[in-house]
């Protein structure tokens, strides 16, 4: 079993930065893809940012310029550096996985549970 445990969120003014953390744990071998999601109410989930396992980065116009994604492969992390936040950034931020898992083939999809990002004056 992977868990995958996000940290960060909170309230910020508009023009602020926040820095979401994610860590994962548990019968890892190796993780691929990881990226960022977003669900703002009433909206669909958007992919924000995602990272291969070699580094190439991916980013939606929305965010481009704003947001950076990073990993460290030796702490199954990955990192957003949110900057210059607007209100329309204000949604649910959601970690998400491809791992390999010891002892299985293949690649499975994980999701952390989540963590509110509030941008508002």
């Amino acid at each position: 079993q992977v868990q995958l445990v996000e940290s960060g969120g909170g309230l910020v003014q508009p023009g602020g930065s926040l820095r979401l953390s994610c860590a994962a744990s548990g019968s890892i071998f190796t993780i691929y893809l990881m990226g960022w999601f977003r669900q703002a109410p009433g909206k669909q989930r958007e992919l924000v940012a995602a990272i291969s396992s070699g580094g190439t980065t991916n980013y939606p116009d929305s965010v481009k310029g704003r947001f950076t994604i990073s990993r460290d492969n030796a702490k199954n992390t990955v990192y957003l550096q949110m900057n210059s936040l607007r209100p329309e950034d204000t949604a649910v931020y959601y970690c998400n996985a491809d791992v390999g898992v010891v002892g299985r083939t293949g690649s499975y999809n994980y999701w952390g549970q989540g963590t509110q990002v509030t941008v508002s004056s």
